[in-house]
């Protein structure tokens, strides 16, 4: 089954990001990031994340651990909101700790290193193969159906084979 057909809810997010859910719904009340599968609608309701917006949970949590402030944050998530979060898993972020730069090549990279002062990176696609690892041992859901599945990997071809024959 295709990761773009599965959401995850608030504490499966949490748990794949390494975050507090305290600070998941603070970040979807103020439009860090919300969920882009489904939105609460009042109390009661469950959020469900998609696979990107776990990813883009993870990669928050990972610049405010070295100190990025969370306005420099909110500009970065806007920017690749406003890019379409496309090629997400083959770039670079980088921080000197007041700016976030986006790198698509090593070139890029170097060009920035060559400045001489502290940088930070993440290498997004680090960041969404540990995601994929750590929601192949929780549950998702079925955005069609609600349907829970068990230790979905959204990347393992053999599970979603699994998955569709046991269905």
């Amino acid at each position: 089954m295709a990761s773009e057909q599965i959401g995850y809810r608030g504490p499966t997010a949490c748990a794949a990001a390494g975050i507090t859910y305290r600070q998941l719904d603070y970040w979807a009340r103020t439009g860090l990031v919300e969920p882009s599968v489904r939105p609460a609608h009042g109390s009661g309701t469950q959020r469900l994340y998609s696979f990107r917006d776990v990813v883009v949970l993870k990669i928050v949590k990972r610049f405010l651990d070295t100190g990025v402030s969370l306005q420099n944050i909110r500009t970065t998530v806007q920017h690749l909101r406003e890019r379409g979060f496309r090629d997400l898993e083959r770039m670079t972020l980088m921080s000197d700790g007041a700016t976030v730069y986006e790198c698509g090549s090593p070139d890029e990279v170097h060009a920035l290193l060559q400045g001489g002062q502290g940088i930070f990176g993440i290498a997004v696609g680090v960041v969404w193969r540990d995601v994929e690892s750590a929601l192949s041992q929780l549950h998702g859901e079925r955005i069609d159906t609600g349907e829970t599945l068990v230790g979905h990997n959204p990347a393992d071809e053999l599970a979603r084979r699994r998955n569709n024959r046991a269905v």
